[in-house]
């Protein structure tokens, strides 16, 4: 596919012109291929470039023009990305535009950290079908950056769009990653089960302390060495079953932070992630959710710009401690 190297010429975002997505890799045949997806599934582009091209740009007006979606392929992170992807990420909150940002597992910690405030989605290690399913949740939220209320027929265009995206990644999902010799995102559904497993087989690591308020008084939670044991047992289902049968992400990483709060220890995004017991890129729109929903609360971490913490929100941790107090209960009546 032929589309023209980076510009920051004017895009026309007329009310009636389809949703218009920017797309930036450093790999040429990847952003090819990218630009193949996006319009078989009924979008528009906007602009194409490398990385740098995006990131390294300042001038807020012509942030403007990259429409109503960026998409993203940042495997690589550095010091200079990272605060690159910050302030990306302020000027895409104030836009009102929608990020999907695809990165690799060892560099998941750092993009989280860095965007905290334009509601992105990420991705990691993604194959085809999974940016098209990303695209499609936008398409089910309507355009980002236009404010005014969309009519019937908009609506329904909207509707009509997202169920061809579904429909085109779903297809990519099964038919796996295309033809022989194309770019690959990476090897397919496999990978993103390597993915998942990878993240199960790194070692959890907590550190630092929390600090709450001393006059706010602390719910009573249940020993942590029993909510372990609980994490652990549910674990131990998958030596026998498969363990997508089993699948829970919500409860279990509200398992293991209120243990965690119990410990007074911090987790990491990885972590929970780890806990989870999914892919990493369904953990991380599970962890999105909880924050939204005020369960979670984000945490940077001051002495490392690279990672944030993920904690109980005092909402979360007293109905866990009315869930564990009110399970007592029962045990003692039925006893």
């Amino acid at each position: 596919m032929n589309i023209a190297n980076f510009s920051y010429s004017a895009f026309d975002a007329r009310a009636d012109a389809a949703i218009s997505v920017s797309i930036f890799s450093d790999q040429s045949d990847l952003r090819d291929l990218l630009c193949d997806d996006v319009l078989a599934a009924g979008f528009a582009i906007a602009q194409t470039g490398s990385v740098d091209a995006l990131l390294l740009n300042e001038a807020e007006d012509e942030i403007g023009a990259l429409g109503d979606a960026v998409l993203l392929d940042c495997p690589q992170l550095d010091a200079g990305r990272m605060a690159a992807l910050a302030r990306l990420d302020m000027r895409l909150a104030r836009q009102s535009a929608r990020l999907v940002v695809a990165t690799q597992l060892e560099h998941m910690e750092g993009v989280f950290a860095c965007l905290d405030q334009c509601d992105p989605q990420i991705l990691v290690e993604p194959d085809r079908a999974q940016r098209l399913f990303a695209l499609g949740r936008i398409a089910n939220a309507g355009r980002g950056n236009v404010v005014r209320e969309m009519s019937d027929d908009e609506r329904m265009g909207m509707v009509r769009l997202a169920q061809q995206v579904d429909a085109l990644a779903q297809r990519l999902d099964d038919e796996g990653e295309g033809t022989q010799g194309a770019p690959s995102y990476d090897a397919g559904p496999a990978s993103r089960s390597a993915s998942g497993d990878r993240l199960h087989d790194q070692h959890i690591e907590w550190g630092g302390h929390i600090e709450r308020p001393a006059q706010v008084a602390e719910p009573q939670l249940p020993d942590p060495a029993k909510i372990r044991r609980i994490l652990r047992h549910r674990q131990e289902r998958a030596r026998f079953f498969d363990k997508e049968l089993f699948a829970d992400p919500a409860w279990d990483m509200l398992l293991d932070l209120t243990a965690a709060r119990a410990e007074d220890t911090q987790v990491s995004v990885t972590s929970l992630c780890i806990a989870s017991g999914v892919p990493p890129t369904t953990a991380l729109r599970w962890v999105k959710q909880m924050v939204a929903l005020k369960l979670f609360e984000r945490r940077g971490d001051p002495e490392d710009k690279r990672r944030a913490f993920i904690a109980l929100s005092d909402k979360a941790a007293e109905a866990m401690a009315r869930y564990f107090a009110f399970c007592e209960e029962r045990k003692l009546r039925a006893a």
